[in-house]
């Protein structure tokens, strides 16, 4: 793969967390277990992951929760450091969609969009030159000065997606995004949108469990597997392969 070509790269990433179990007992049993660290135990959530992503490339991930997907995003974001192992970004801006990040159900859909958008990495500048395009492609005209906490999930959706939408963006970072896009008729015009305008030149990265965008979009699909990395392909091959490894989780489950 060209040097050239490669925006996201992350080079044997592993990252680690330290939870601490609730312990039962007095309160003197509580305290001990606190103070000598007792109750605490280390996670895995990723694993010795080796990627790199292509400039306008569709990447896809796939897993079952808790498999260290959203994990994945924020090592790619720098949002969490590895325990080892390097990432670079290489080349263009980026933004992350997910429902409700960026959110504050006490301010306005006019306050959220900057909010949002300052968030996502969005200027000001654009803001204010799109914020009409803004509300009208998310349809909520009627809805500009009502405080977010009374809008419905479907709502907030369409209000994240319009604000990414209107962004300029080399690098989009999606995490389980459109299985909350509002109603039917909004996702046929978000998946025309998303098609068109919204993908076209741009690198997309995109956690889901919704496989019929995965296969419909993406160029390759990862399979994550308790934070380990079980394949890279074609989304037929990977899909295939995160069926089979849901079979056997279930079988597993039922014997347990």
């Amino acid at each position: 793969m060209s040097e050239d070509n490669v925006v996201i790269r992350l080079e044997n990433v592993s990252k680690t967390f330290t939870i601490r179990d609730k312990v039962s007992g007095n309160l003197l049993e509580k305290s001990w277990a606190f103070a000598s660290g007792g109750n605490k135990r280390r996670i895995e959530a990723v694993k010795n992951i080796n990627l790199e992503v292509k400039k306008g490339e569709f990447l896809g991930i796939v897993g079952a929760n808790g498999c260290g997907k959203s994990t994945l995003i924020h090592l790619m974001t720098g949002v969490y450091k590895p325990d080892k192992g390097g990432i670079a970004s290489i080349d263009g801006t980026y933004i992350r969609l997910s429902l409700g990040l960026g959110f504050n159900g006490q301010l306005t859909a006019r306050e959220n969009i900057y909010l949002n958008g300052s968030v996502m990495g969005v200027k000001i500048s654009e803001l204010n030159k799109n914020f009409r395009k803004i509300i009208e492609f998310a349809e909520l005209q009627k809805f500009v000065n009502t405080k977010l906490k009374y809008f419905s999930r479907g709502m907030r959706a369409r209000l994240a997606f319009a604000v990414a939408v209107h962004a300029e963006a080399d690098i989009i970072l999606m995490d389980e995004f459109f299985g909350g896009v509002g109603d039917e008729r909004f996702k046929a015009r978000s998946d025309e949108i998303f098609q068109k305008a919204f993908v076209n030149g741009r690198t997309i990265v995109h956690v889901s469990h919704n496989m019929r965008t995965i296969k419909q979009y993406a160029d390759r699909v990862v399979l994550l597997h308790e934070g380990e990395c079980r394949g890279i392909g074609s989304p037929d091959e990977i899909l295939d392969l995160y069926r089979e490894t849901i079979k056997v989780r279930r079988l597993s489950m039922r014997e347990e």
